[in-house]
């Protein structure tokens, strides 16, 4: 009977002690993505497998329909937060890619505005001409992906 009891209180400390670790944090609470409760704009991002900047011609085929290229204004750009992705047009016509998550602690970018990409969670702000870092504490630029315009809607890839 002994030997039971003590296998029943032992599998339920167990079971207790996973329930306390698994709600636990393991951040900093600064943004970083490793944080369990952390906001939706400091999820994981998803592995990207494309880089580069947009064809305006069409000339590679396209993928994922991201929206349509007359909602990016021109010196300014929007954030597509379930793809991860920021589209920017710096001039009229030249529409440009980037991946939408912070290189400084891994949030997502939240808007555009003023000729920059801005992160929410410790103001890095990026050129949306190429995405160098213009105001850190991000250690380097956004990572360039590949999207196409083609008749007036941008496709990821």
């Amino acid at each position: 009977m002994h030997a039971r009891r003590r296998t029943v209180l032992t599998a339920g400390a167990a079971g207790a002690a996973g329930l306390v670790t698994a709600c636990g944090s393991s951040g900093d609470g600064d943004g970083d993505r490793s944080t369990a409760a952390a906001p939706a704009t400091s999820r994981p991002a998803k592995p990207s497998t494309t880089a580069g900047a947009a064809s305006a011609d069409g000339s590679v085929p396209g993928g994922e329909v991201l929206g349509k290229a007359s909602d990016i204004p021109v010196g300014g750009g929007k954030v597509f937060e379930e793809q991860e992705v920021v589209v920017t047009q710096p001039k009229e016509g030249e529409f440009k890619g980037f991946s939408a998550v912070c290189t400084h602690k891994g949030c997502i970018v939240v808007g555009v505005s003023d000729g920059t990409i801005n992160c929410p969670c410790h103001g890095s702000r990026y050129s949306i001409t190429d995405a160098a870092v213009v105001a850190g504490p991000a250690p380097q630029p956004l990572a360039a992906e590949r999207i196409t315009v083609t008749g007036g809607t941008i496709r990821l890839g």
